[in-house]
């Protein structure tokens, strides 16, 4: 099965997070690192997101 990848604006839209909120917590390794897909475009694999919203539900 072919990963999907998700560009930020769907990253956003996912997590509720905004730009700078993703890039915040990236910097502190604290949510998962975009793939870089050309040299000016990157992505985040849609599973790395969804396991990082699954680690962050209430238990």
């Amino acid at each position: 099965m072919a990963q999907k990848y998700l560009r930020r604006p769907a990253v956003e839209e996912m997590t509720g997070l905004s730009r700078s909120t993703i890039y915040l917590l990236m910097s502190r390794g604290d949510f998962p690192r975009p793939v870089k897909l050309t040299t000016k475009a990157v992505a985040w694999s849609e599973a790395a997101v969804t396991e990082w919203l699954a680690s962050r539900a209430p238990a």
